[in-house]
């Protein structure tokens, strides 16, 4: 049986990471890793505030 023990690994494009930009009304942007997150954050600031996906 063949081993893979620490050889090269094929190179697979890297995955896009999406993060949620939550942007308050003062300008104040903060990124969170889960919409619920960021939802919440939304929510603690008086719903105010925009959310946006971004791929990066």
């Amino acid at each position: 049986m063949a081993c893979n023990c620490g050889g090269t690994a094929p190179q697979w494009p890297p995955q896009p990471v999406v993060v949620y930009e939550l942007t308050l009304p003062d300008g104040t942007v903060r990124r969170y890793v889960t919409y619920q997150e960021a939802d919440a954050a939304n929510q603690r600031a008086g719903s105010t505030g925009v959310i946006t996906a971004v791929t990066q």
